[in-house]
């Protein structure tokens, strides 16, 4: 197994449970470390809340301010936009009122986003809990087999766009120009919300991430490409490394690597030059 509980893990998400049955909660996710196996302990103080970007990736993220002051101690249950997915509890009553899970979306990629935006819209509250924590190595290649010629983690995650996200879905797609192939059928996916009478996107975006750069709020957004040939502006960067220099790459119209937005405030959000 690539995952370790800690002593007294489950109590404090129960406890959170019992309390209200629209509470889905997380542990705090400690890091075992794949070579040698030690066991990193993290601090109620370092707990960190859950986010995503526009490539729709989960991300992690400091607890903001106006968190901090609701709370009036570290331990107390700390509210997070999204989750990382694979360690979460949740009612089984109210699992099923919410739909479980897409049955449409294949393998993995975008499950989480998804459950979180949907707990969030639909009346419930996602917690991370730090007295409770569970250890997990991350793997450094995902063990999973993909079907040849599909792109498993774009299908999911354009189905959770189109159900969810509402006009922020632009965000995403511009990101690969819309092409949005094939993603199946989401007629039930969308009778669920609408049964659920569930709040919209906007909604989600200023009440509970109001923190979250909107590309929308950009001065300018696409390709940065040269007047002399045909040659864009690429980032090699990734997630697992944020530190590779930008080059100049044959323009490939497909967003992605070579898409940047020039923001109105100057921030950083996921990669950025400098």
């Amino acid at each position: 197994s690539h995952c370790e509980c800690a002593e007294g893990w489950a109590e404090p998400l129960l406890d959170r449970i019992s309390i209200n049955e629209t509470n889905v909660v997380c542990p705090v996710i400690d890091v075992i470390d794949d070579n040698t196996l030690k066991y990193q302990y993290s601090s109620a103080k370092s707990t960190s809340i859950g986010g995503f970007d526009w490539n729709m990736q989960f991300s992690w993220h400091a607890i903001p301010n106006y968190e901090r002051n609701r709370r009036s101690n570290d331990l107390m249950p700390v509210r997070s936009p999204t989750m990382a997915g694979g360690l979460f509890a949740i009612s089984r009553k109210y699992f099923e009122k919410l739909g479980t899970y897409d049955a449409g979306m294949d393998i993995w990629g975008g499950e989480n986003l998804e459950l979180s935006f949907r707990v969030w819209m639909c009346g419930g509250t996602l917690e991370i809990i730090p007295c409770s924590h569970v250890g997990h190595i991350f793997r450094k290649r995902s063990p999973y087999k993909w079907r040849t010629g599909v792109n498993v983690v774009k299908k999911n995650t354009i189905r959770l766009a189109e159900v969810w996200m509402d006009d922020y879905k632009k965000y995403y797609y511009e990101r690969f120009n819309f092409d949005l192939g094939e993603y199946g059928d989401i007629t039930a996916r969308k009778e669920l919300r609408k049964n659920l009478n569930c709040k919209s996107f906007d909604w989600y975006i200023k009440t509970v991430y109001p923190d979250l750069f909107v590309p929308g709020e950009s001065k300018a957004s696409g390709e940065i490409r040269s007047k002399a040939k045909p040659m864009c502006i690429d980032s090699p960067s990734d997630h697992q490394n944020f530190h590779k220099p930008v080059n100049m790459w044959p323009c490939h119209n497909q967003g992605g690597n070579q898409y940047w937005m020039l923001s109105n405030k100057g921030r950083s959000e996921e990669m950025m030059a400098v």
